[in-house]
């Protein structure tokens, strides 16, 4: 977090993970002062270690990561003994070994089963920590313990410590964002509300997974719970009071594509709700925003004779079911699905709340490993229809230009639901460029301009007979962009699918004529991946990407991190079955250098080998 910015509450019950730094020493004495000569030269590798990733690392709230030394190097058992009793104390889930020498691998090593580890062995050549580095990896790999090799590709002097290669630094903060990533999640909840959606495979869900792949507990709610709430009085009246003053002010009303009635079983069936029958839709939603995030998180301003209530449920994700039987009768979750995940509310600037439309809770675990990676707000879409350079010249005119043509076309991302409204592509970055940012970087202007380039349409009586407000905007701008899909597969277990490319901006009149062949009140995001041309490739062009696409739905994050999410699914025990990231950027645990020469299958036959991480 930038400095001077307030930082936000953990909402979350017990403290963030702590990365803790074991410097590792040849643990000989005697007359030659062997450990002794190599004291300072191990403990300046930690420290520089700890200063790498206390300025670039920090948790979902803006905090800086918390960074625990060993209280004194490791050369022999009774000292790792020792600093793994610290840690253990600490709440230390990650560890990275930093050494520049030949130390005793098996005596010094992190032998605890649970830890995310990393080894970084100094490339110098007095007594080099490359020996001590293969050493302990080999015997991770025999243990069973996986950890990651981190070792520079230039040899250093001795005295140069302090001096982290850029392709070690790299390496590191890979490292620290994944696993910090990883053990953010353990211990959480997600929170469904509701249960299967329309006979969504996404929506049907696996706890074994959940528990033992992902370390989260898994909440059930029914959807009944939010009507209790409003009809009883338990949520907080001055939060939904400026909830609705806020709303009334920021969120503009859109267009009204229903009937006024239709014919239906011999007589008129009234269809368009009347402005007062909206009016009631926005005071029944903006409720239901207050009360799922009272759900999520807790909440201690209830009335106080709902102590229970205020607890929460400790959620970092959730999801909301909607269809049918509630949005039948009731205003759809649409405005609060697409403000949980915004980076803003009617509070200002906020930590985005993962939540899945449909309780697509596949999608919405995709969401949240890139907000943790990231801290930006995410994109839950259709992955809806492909439209070709030849299809999109038929039906508009329109040529496409630049990266759509050379990918081979364009990707329409629909939702009605929880797309964030930072997607709309209006803010700037310092070079002013357009960029969906850190959700502590967003000013009040981002906000403006960010409700400014959305309406709210009522919503669609075919899809929702009890109405409510959809927002729509258009992403305006071409900005890195990252596609992915967290699919189960029987006999298989968990996979995950990634797609970096950009988001298009095309003209206006464009996307007004593709739009109106679909719904034009939902959020619109036209994507294009990164391909290769290769014929046969999934990556071929746009359209082989949506073809090989596993599901309905995709989780979109701005920027291209999809190096940072093989490294987060290797520490989860996921295989990746489709990426397109440079295969030099593939950073996983040394261990899988056994399995094979080829990277993908690798990765399969390690993660069935090592299982889920929490079983």
């Amino acid at each position: 977090m930038k400095e001077g910015t307030e930082m936000s509450e953990n909402r979350y019950v017990g403290e963030y993970p702590a990365i803790g730094i074991r410097p590792i020493v040849d643990g000989r004495r005697g007359p030659m002062m062997l450990r002794e000569s190599l004291e300072d030269q191990v403990s300046a590798m930690a420290q520089a270690a700890k200063k790498l990733f206390e300025e670039n690392l920090t948790y979902s709230n803006g905090d800086p990561v918390r960074v625990v030394v060993a209280d004194s190097s490791i050369g022999r058992v009774p000292e790792s003994a020792a600093c793994a009793e610290k840690f253990r104390k600490e709440g230390v889930a990650i560890t990275l070994s930093v050494t520049p020498c030949w130390c005793y691998g098996s005596e010094t090593m992190d032998m605890d089963p649970k830890t995310i580890k990393a080894v970084w062995g100094f490339n110098g050549t007095e007594r080099p920590g490359a020996v001590y580095l293969a050493s302990v990896l080999a015997t991770h790999a025999q243990k069973g313990l996986p950890a990651f090799g981190i070792y520079g590709h230039e040899v250093q002097d001795r005295d140069d410590v302090t001096r982290i290669p850029e392709d070690v630094k790299e390496k590191l903060l890979r490292f620290g964002r994944a696993a910090v990533a990883a053990a953010t999640m353990r211990g959480k909840s997600y929170l469904q509300i509701g249960s299967v959606t329309m006979g969504i495979g996404g929506s049907i869900m696996d706890q074994s997974f959940m528990e033992e792949y992902l370390g989260l507990r898994v909440e059930s709610v029914d959807e009944v719970e939010i009507l209790r709430r409003m009809e009883e009085g338990i949520y907080d009246v001055d939060a939904y009071e400026k909830a609705l003053a806020w709303t009334k002010e920021h969120c503009k009303e859109g267009r009204d594509d229903n009937p006024e009635s239709v014919d239906f079983m011999g007589e008129k069936r009234r269809i368009r709700f009347t402005p007062e029958e909206k009016e009631k839709q926005w005071e029944f939603t903006i409720k239901m925003y207050c009360i799922i995030k009272d759900l999520m998180q807790g909440n201690p301003k209830l009335p106080a004779q709902f102590k229970e209530e205020m607890l929460g449920h400790n959620a970092i994700a959730a999801g909301f079911q909607g269809q049918r039987q509630w949005t039948d009768h009731w205003p759809n979750c649409d405005y609060p699905e697409a403000i949980l995940n915004s980076s803003f509310d009617f509070t200002g600037k906020k930590e985005p709340m993962v939540f899945a439309t449909e309780n697509d809770v596949l999608n919405g675990i995709g969401m949240l490993f890139m907000e943790l990676l990231t801290n930006r707000a995410q994109i839950f879409a259709d992955v809806r229809t492909f439209w070709s350079p030849e299809a999109t010249k038929r039906v508009t005119g329109y040529d496409l230009e630049g990266k759509a043509k050379e990918n081979g076309g364009i990707i329409h991302l629909l939702n009605s639901g929880a797309a964030c409204l930072d997607a709309c592509g209006e803010c700037r970055d310092e070079d002013g460029k357009p960029v969906m940012k850190k959700w502590w970087d967003v000013t009040d202007e981002d906000i403006r301009k960010m409700t400014d380039a959305t309406v709210w349409c009522e919503a669609g009586f075919d899809n929702f007979r009890g109405g409510g407000f959809s927002s729509h905007f258009v992403t305006r701008a071409e900005m890195p962009a990252t596609m992915i899909r967290l699919n189960l597969v029987k006999g298989l277990g968990p996979v995950l699918q990634i797609a970096e490319g950009w988001t298009v901006q095309l003209p206006d009149e464009v996307t007004d004529t593709l739009m109106e062949r679909t719904n034009p009140t939902w959020p619109c995001t036209w994507f294009t991946p990164r391909c290769d041309g290769i014929p046969g490739s999934p990556f071929a062009t746009a359209y082989d990407v949506m073809n090989n696409w596993g599901a309905n739905h995709g989780a979109i994050s701005y920027g291209h991190i999809g190096a940072d999410l093989i490294t987060l699914c290797s520490m989860l025990r996921i295989p990746v079955c489709l990426h397109n990231v440079p295969e030099t950027e593939i950073f996983r645990p040394a261990a899988w250098n056994a399995f094979g020469m080829d990277k993908e299958g690798q990765d399969y036959r390690a993660c069935s080998a090592y299982g889920p991480l929490y079983k």
